[in-house]
């Protein structure tokens, strides 16, 4: 079937061009807003001021005249000092400095912010508790006395001097809340993704991480050239920086030194101190803009005006008017000769996870063992917490600290022949190995794609770290090519995540995951938060590929009754463990373990007659009162054992508790349960 939508053929070359463009340079309309506008035109103007100013006025801001104490008038526009030098002229020159200082010191220390933070966020452990005491000891030190002491102690108190003393002393904030954002940012499904795409740690940081920052990055920056305006003038007020050397704080320390108040000449220290609070109320206004220029979601509803709406809909109708039909596109890739379908690709032995110390591990999976064979589906289902997305992350190899696989092995057969334990692969190894012959989808496509970044680039991102000698135009084109094959239109490359249905979004990661080629994709639950109509889209669309191109699919569901249409063989989990295997047909017809027989009667029928969904019929019995010794929990031991009873009545699960009235238990100890309360009427128990 072609996968080629009539969107995709509708797409005149030229509007798609246009549309990159307009994409392209989308930010700047982020300054659409009047609070941002006018922060951004105070800005330029003192910029214009600082550097054309000293050059159109010839005056020497240091020069006398007789003219003392003047106030403002047309020679002289902001009057003059007490020795009859230009007040205007003075303000001008000064704004040289004041700016410089302040934008200098705050790239410095923006710059270390970014280093400190996201270097500690992202690293964890040892660096981040050597750089978080770095920046809490820059934190809890008042800011201002640690600059007039660092001032005082430098051998030269020029520009250059105040510059650094300012970067070193403000730093420790901005690099807290990036360090902060971080945290959170680094275990996101796209984070894990890039990692498992075999990107570095440098890219990772830059790429993924440092991206989704940009409006804290921008925000810190901008309040730190405030802070290092404001710091300056201070120093400068109080003398210990050249003074000789004209800015706004100098000008306020002759002003307060000459008695300038005392004397009503309010023209000398009111224009600097006006010019401060002006640039200060310019960056505040460009501050509260960020988000909406630099967040694309906030930037695309900014931008989404009337006349650009009425654009977009006559350029749809006129596509769909030219629509001739579709053109078929080749398979990427069919699986090779050498292979048939049947053969094992993945042998799973023992497989054991823990979380947590060696002392007291919590078992996640315990001694799993699958067999996943080429070209078919195996499906595994299972309660929340039944350990599905820990065997998934253990097969890839995803895990971070405290999880780590203590025993089993993960057995794969290569296109060469070749078996290869992936446990075994060092680094190098599990890099090339993962994408080029495993990749995983994860739940949840909103939180495993960059929010920040096209979707055409994350794509592209993958093919980059595998195929560095690839062009980028081969890229491009690989990238469109994908997205054909999953059926987006080819010219939603340039989309943002937000701007895509739920759907497209999923559809994206399966692009992603056919990168290169694998011949395993794990899909962990790649239907969550799906309507019912999208979800079979998605299924039929996994299927048609995986008959097309040829791999395997471990498929990790909570829908049984999906599970079952799709998959050819089923592996049912029950706390860590697998409790069931078998074909889909035979575990439909027959389930042999008793919390498989559970969760398949959990769902109703269609048709045929009612029946309780827990398949009793009478009041059971209230099993509260179960012996002390009874060794029955929510994850029950028993549930692993066969069952002693032939065919026991299954318990409903409202009613079955432990001995202290806690969580329901699983419909797997049902059996064990019937044999407790048994063995407890035959001791004359009150049951």
């Amino acid at each position: 079937m072609s996968t080629t939508t009539l969107a995709e053929a509708s797409v005149d070359p030229n509007e798609t061009i246009t549309r990159e463009r307009g994409r392209r340079f989308a930010w700047i309309r982020g300054f659409r807003s009047a609070k941002t506008v006018t922060g951004v035109v105070l800005l330029l103007f003192f910029v214009l001021v600082a550097v054309i100013g000293p050059l159109v006025i010839h005056t020497d801001p240091s020069a006398v005249s007789n003219e003392v104490l003047l106030p403002p008038s047309p020679q002289h526009l902001l009057g003059t000092t007490h020795t009859g030098q230009d007040v205007f002229t003075q303000v001008v020159d000064g704004s040289r400095i004041s700016l410089l200082i302040g934008f200098v010191a705050a790239v410095f220390a923006t710059l270390l912010s970014m280093l400190f933070g996201l270097a500690s966020g992202y690293l964890g452990g040892f660096w981040d508790e050597v750089l978080s005491v770095i920046s809490n000891i820059f934190l809890v030190i008042p800011s201002l006395p640690l600059v007039v002491i660092l001032a005082g102690a430098l051998p030269s108190t020029g520009s250059l001097a105040i510059t650094i003393v300012i970067s070193i002393t403000a730093w420790a904030w901005g690099a807290r809340v990036l360090r902060a954002q971080t945290l959170s940012l680094r275990k996101r499904d796209f984070v894990e993704a890039a990692r498992a795409t075999g990107e570095s740690t440098f890219r990772i940081i830059f790429r993924e991480i440092l991206p989704n920052q940009w409006a804290i990055v921008a925000a810190t920056f901008l309040s730190t050239v405030i802070g290092a305006i404001l710091t300056q003038a201070s120093l400068a007020f109080l003398g210990l920086t050249d003074v000789t050397e004209w800015s706004w704080g100098g000008i306020l320390y002759w002003a307060q030194n000459s008695s300038a108040l005392a004397f009503g000449a309010w023209w000398w220290f009111v224009p600097p101190g006006l010019c401060i609070a002006l640039l200060g109320t310019a960056l505040s206004l460009i501050n509260f803009g960020i988000d909406e220029f630099i967040n694309p979601r906030l930037r695309s509803a900014g931008i989404a005006t009337r006349k650009g709406a009425k654009r977009a809909a006559r350029a749809s109708a006129a596509g769909i008017r030219r629509a001739t039909g579709r053109t078929p596109r080749r398979a990427l890739r069919r699986t090779d000769a050498a292979f048939t379908r049947g053969d094992v690709i993945l042998q799973i032995n023992d497989l054991v996870v823990d979380y947590g110390s060696a002392d007291q591990p919590v078992r996640a999976v315990d001694g799993v063992s699958l067999t996943l064979r080429r070209g078919q589906v195996l499906g595994i289902a299972g309660e929340s917490g039944s350990g599905k997305s820990t065997l998934a992350y253990a097969i890839t190899r995803l895990h971070q600290p405290p999880a780590q696989i203590t025993a089993g092995q993960l057995l794969y057969t290569g296109r060469d022949g070749e078996t290869v334990d992936v446990l075994a692969l060092d680094d190098r190894e599990l890099t090339d190995f993962r994408w080029e012959e495993l990749s995983i989808v994860f739940q949840s496509a909103m939180n495993a794609l960059n929010p920040i970044l096209r979707v055409g680039a994350q794509i592209e991102d993958a093919i980059e770290a595998h195929r560095p000698g690839m062009s980028g135009e081969e890229r491009a084109e690989r990238v469109r090519e994908l997205m054909r094959l999953v059926g987006i239109s080819a010219d939603r490359v340039g989309a943002y995540p937000h701007e895509l249905s739920g759907g497209m979004r999923q559809r994206v990661m399966i692009a992603i995951a056919l990168a290169l080629d694998p011949e395993i994709i794990i899909m962990d639950e790649p239907t969550t938060a799906l309507d019912v109509v999208i979800q079979r889209q998605i299924v039929e669309k996994i299927m048609e590929l995986k008959d097309r191109l040829g791999f395997s699919v471990i498929f990790i569901t909570h829908d049984l009754s999906m599970l079952i249409e799709l998959s050819d063989e089923i592996a049912i989990m029950y706390a860590g463990r697998v409790v069931e295997t078998g074909a889909a047909r035979d575990f439909y017809s027959s389930p042999q373990h008793p919390y498989s027989q559970g969760l398949l009667g959990s769902f109703p029928t269609l048709s045929g007659p009612k029946k309780t969904l827990t398949g009793i019929v009478g009041s059971p019995p209230d099993l509260r009162a179960l012996p002390s010794g009874c060794p029955f929990r929510t994850r029950c031991p028993h549930a692993f054992e066969p069952c002693p009873v032939e065919d026991p009545p299954l318990l409903p699960i409202p009613t079955v508790r432990d001995a202290d009235g806690d969580a329901p238990a699983p419909r797997a100890v049902a059996c064990h349960l019937y044999t407790a309360q048994q063995a407890a009427l035959a001791e004359g128990a009150a049951v």
